[in-house]
């Protein structure tokens, strides 16, 4: 990872952004999609982006952390696509693709922050992220794999 931080609070304050951006794009997707179900998808990870942010606030502010549990498999279906920029109306799959890439973007960011950090807290709080959204690739990979993987 190229970024580097100056402090503990630093790297806070990046993650806290990447998940309002997170929320963001999330929000926009199930503006978007013409499908009931995965608006409902879309919105509900928005608001679990949100809770990314609320829990990385809480740790800034000195808040305690819990440990992470288990790790989440993967389709890794993400690793062979082509990024894709989003678009005013992007298909079902275009979508999912999108949602996809962001998921994996996020794992990378948190397991590469959790690689920087030194105060084993910060560790375990990255840590755990990451494993959050590996689940969400996860949820979004199933999905591709059901219902575009499987028309073609």
């Amino acid at each position: 990872m190229a970024k580097t931080f100056e402090s503990v609070n630093d790297a806070l304050d990046f993650a806290i952004a990447n998940e309002i951006e997170a929320h963001d794009m999330y929000m926009d997707l199930a503006n978007k999609v013409e499908r009931p179900e995965m608006r409902e998808v879309f919105q509900q990870f928005a608001k679990e982006e949100l809770g990314h942010k609320a829990k990385l606030e809480h740790v800034k502010a000195g808040g305690e952390l819990k440990p992470v549990e288990g790790k989440i498999q993967t389709l890794a279906i993400a690793d062979y696509t082509v990024d894709i920029e989003p678009k005013d109306n992007p298909t079902y799959q275009e979508a999912l693709l999108i949602a996809m890439q962001a998921e994996k973007r996020a794992f990378k960011l948190y397991t590469d922050l959790a690689g920087q950090a030194t105060d084993p807290v910060i560790v375990e709080l990255f840590r755990g992220l990451a494993q959050e959204e590996a689940k969400h690739k996860l949820r979004f990979e199933i999905e591709y794999d059901d219902n575009i993987l499987t028309e073609n």
